[in-house]
């Protein structure tokens, strides 16, 4: 079974990711295919497409993703905020153990933001599975993610102009918004890209079709419009 080869097709409903990320990922070696002799065709082992449906990165993603959606695991579903404070300061207290303090507490801030501003801005109107997905990996990354109505929507509530994921990401990212009673989302995120852009963080965040990626000294908000979607949020912070 292990030695079973699976077109890229089927591969691509099985991690929940489109073939063309599929296709990017064997380019980068994340997960690498195997090319039919006579017709060029992707294939890939079941064995190694085990191995990342363990990653939770992958399976936060999938789960984020997906039009049919179930709860996540337990051990990576904080569905309550009390539940994601409660492991967010489980995850600083093992990072301090193998880091600086200055290094867990600014990456656990920056968590905390993304993650609370799930449940302040979705409070009463989450459109289907309450709660976000929080993890972290053995290669230092933090993987967040809500089916949450996403920023476009939140930001809309106090500034109608804002017309598209990008517009609403670039906003919540680099301008600062009055009339806050109803949304702190962007001037929260204006924190978390200050503290990225000065220290060895990487950030990837999209929302809708609009994705943000920042790293240190990176201080211009570059956000690209890509092709697959996201109601909620997907982010990824590495460190």
């Amino acid at each position: 079974m292990d030695n079973k080869y699976i077109p890229i097709g089927k591969t691509s409903k099985m991690i929940g990711v489109s073939i063309k990320t599929l296709r990017r990922w064997d380019k980068s070696g994340k997960l690498a295919a195997v090319r039919h002799s006579s017709s060029g065709n992707r294939y890939y082992l079941l064995k190694d497409i085990g191995l990342l449906l363990n990653d939770p990165v992958v399976v936060a993603r999938q789960w984020a993703f997906s039009f049919n959606p179930r709860p996540p695991q337990a051990n990576f579903h904080c569905r309550t905020r009390d539940v994601f404070q409660a492991r967010l300061e489980g995850f600083q207290h093992k990072l301090t153990k193998s880091t600086n303090i200055q290094t867990s507490s600014l990456v656990t801030a920056i968590a905390g933001e993304i993650g609370n501003n799930s449940f302040d801005h979705n409070l009463g109107n989450w459109p289907d599975i309450l709660g976000i997905f929080f993890s972290f990996t053995p290669n230092k990354k933090i993987v967040l993610a809500d089916r949450g109505q996403g920023i476009l929507a939140t930001l809309k509530r106090v500034d109608s102009t804002l017309k598209t994921h990008a517009q609403a990401l670039t906003t919540a990212f680099t301008k600062t918004i009055s009339a806050r009673s109803l949304e702190a989302r962007g001037n929260g995120l204006k924190f978390v890209k200050s503290v990225v852009t000065s220290h060895p963080f990487k950030l990837s965040f999209q929302t809708g079709n609009a994705l943000l990626e920042l790293s240190e000294k990176e201080n211009l908000v570059n956000v690209k419009v890509v092709q697959e979607t996201i109601r909620g949020c997907f982010v990824i912070i590495g460190y």
